[in-house]
């Protein structure tokens, strides 16, 4: 099959996804059955890939799928724990001195708490507890969904203590032995030494494209949640939105040039959270009394707004438990998943020592494993067991609790047991009868033989499909570093950008990936409107990918192009729109 055509019918296992759950806003639960069959389809009969192979690939996928659910179901029973104990009224209480503004509060939590929550576990997990959070704080669910999906794009990168770098580029650049002979011949005496090289090259382009995502948080918050319908209302804080991203984004960066790719997510967010705590107790760019922003009263929202998760107080436990007590469930779990994934410390042993290994699955080279104690679902359990004893839970309460987050947990089943297969086929559609590359590889060759010398403006957009149909930034980048590195050489750019690129565009793609959205609908109760959700986030997806690609574009022909290249045009095109939004405070764009 020509080559060409061949990448077009390469897209359709995505375009399929595009169109059922984001123009036709199926539910994915009725969407994703058909892509499974679609790219099912596609490697059997084009591919020709052996059916057993397709066959444990989805097996594979139904082992991730588990995990995936269990984890929905330790923070759905998390966020209900605290509900039945009142430690969510105090929480929100407090949360409303410190400042009743639910611009403030988005950022505070889903922002700067989130990446710090990104930067210890990835993986989702941050959507699973900030967006928890955000409904019990009195948030749509749907306003949660979209705040806890637009900031899983800059700390991704380094998530669960940088595993997309140290895992995801270094496997697969390791793939082919040309990759280190370049680090060799650059100077780069050790392995890990050129991997912190791109992952500083990574956070110098997530550090300026991120400062504007709290600002996008807030700003289609207004919009399509407020009362007046309004961009202008969540611009309005900008001074607090830019200050909260370089008081995360600046730590990270120079975490990321002197400590490596481990810590510049959990660092940037700790220190950024603690500074703009700071900020808001001294009333720095706060608004005033007069122009506190909230949502309107429930009663008055769009009944697509509501999950079935619905908080509300107990109010005979809500007086009696203090602000740090009500905390603590929260602070346990950054605590202890930052002492399970860091491999100085022996906690990371003990929890990754219990293995259930599936290998080759049905005679293939396809297997899986779980580690049940290293998932964040046993941390929000065992969490969720010392909040009864801390909180005086009783037993009959808590069954009552138990109860209400399975049933909610399987609602997303459905869901994810055809997803993760799917993206499963998709990725180990390699070695078919046909003699094709895997499907990725063939749609990101037919990009690349269009592209050509423009090639730096596309190369975060492969990351980003990548993500978008694999649901992770590691395996985007295990698919796609080492084809990346060969574009960049192939073209005359540093190939350390491209793959820079890469797994910068893979990490905004988590905004839009399927798997992830269905996780964090399912922890609000909002499964069904995965669509929607989709459509909400796929504009900072857009911005992401193209100002990261217009910087990167910069960056790799500045010497031969001139400092006013078509790659720094955009990028000033974009930061002189956004200053003439904030000068302007238009009500309608």
């Amino acid at each position: 099959m020509n080559p060409l055509l061949l990448s077009i019918v390469a897209i359709l296992p995505i375009a399929v996804v595009a169109l059922l759950l984001v123009i036709f806003r199926w539910p994915a639960r009725r969407a994703m059955p058909i892509s499974f069959l679609v790219t099912a389809g596609l490697s059997i009969l084009i591919w020709q890939v052996p059916l057993q192979q397709v066959a444990a690939a989805s097996i594979n996928g139904l082992v991730v799928a588990l995990t995936l659910l269990y984890i929905i179901f330790g923070a759905i029973l998390l966020l209900n724990t605290l509900q039945e104990s009142g430690a969510i009224g105090t929480i929100r209480k407090e949360l409303t001195k410190l400042t009743p503004d639910r611009r403030i509060q988005v950022i505070i939590i889903a922002w700067l708490f989130g990446s710090f929550i990104e930067g210890a576990a990835g993986f989702g997990t941050p959507a699973a507890v900030a967006v928890p959070l955000l409904v019990g704080l009195g948030f749509p669910a749907m306003a949660a969904v979209m705040a806890g999906m637009i900031i899983q794009s800059t700390p991704v990168s380094f998530g669960a203590v940088g595993t997309p770098i140290l895992i995801g580029v270094s496997n697969g650049l390791s793939l082919d032995a040309s990759a280190k002979t370049f680090a060799q011949e650059i100077g780069f005496t050790s392995w890990p030494s050129f991997l912190s090289e791109i992952g500083f090259h990574v956070a110098l382009l997530h550090a300026i494209v991120g400062t504007l995502i709290p600002l996008f948080v807030i700003a289609l918050m207004t919009r399509f949640f407020g009362k007046n319908r309004s961009f202008a209302e969540g611009l309005m804080v900008w001074k607090f939105a830019l200050l909260a991203a370089l008081t995360m984004n600046i730590p990270y960066l120079v975490v990321a040039r002197f400590l490596g790719p481990e810590f510049p997510s959990l660092f940037g967010g700790l220190i950024g959270l603690v500074l703009m705590i700071i900020v808001v107790k001294k009333g720095f760019f706060m608004p005033s009394r007069e122009e506190i922003w909230n949502f309107e009263n429930p009663e008055k929202w769009d009944s697509h707004w509501n999950g079935s998760v619905q908080v509300e107080d107990s109010q005979s436990k809500s007086q009696t438990i203090s602000l740090l007590n009500a905390w603590t469930p929260y602070l346990l779990v950054g605590l202890l998943l930052v002492l399970t994934r860091l491999k100085t410390l022996p906690f990371f042993y003990w929890v990754t020592g219990w293995t259930i290994s599936f290998t080759s699955i049905l005679g293939t080279n396809i297997s899986a494993q779980v580690q049940p104690l290293y998932l964040p679902g046993t941390i929000f359990i065992l969490v969720s067991l010392l909040t009864c004893w801390m909180h005086r839970v009783n037993l009959f309460s808590y069954q009552r609790v138990l109860s209400k987050s399975l049933r909610i947990t399987t609602s997303a089943s459905v869901a994810l047991i055809f997803t993760v297969p799917m993206v499963q086929i998709f990725i180990n559609s390699g070695g078919g009868a046909a003699g094709y590359e895997k499907i990725p590889l063939v749609l990101a060759n037919g990009v690349a033989f269009l592209a050509k010398d423009a090639w730096p403006f596309f190369a975060p957009l492969i990351g980003g499909l990548g993500a978008f149909v694999a649901g992770s930034n590691t395996i985007s980048n295990m698919m796609f570093s080492l084809f990346q590195f060969g574009v960049g050489e192939k073209i005359g750019a540093n190939p350390i950008w491209i793959v820079a690129l890469q797994a910068v565009g893979g990490a905004a793609g988590n905004m839009i990936c399927v798997h992830n959205v269905v996780a964090a609908s399912a922890v609000a109760g909002l499964v069904g409107k995965e669509g929607t959700i989709i459509r909400l986030t796929i504009l900072p997806f857009v911005y992401y990918v193209l100002l990261s690609g217009a910087l990167g574009y910069s960056f790799v022909w500045w010497s031969q192009k001139g400092l006013l290249n078509l790659g720094s045009l955009i990028s000033l095109l974009i930061g002189i729109l956004v200053i003439y939004l904030i000068v302007t405070k238009k009500q309608k764009l």
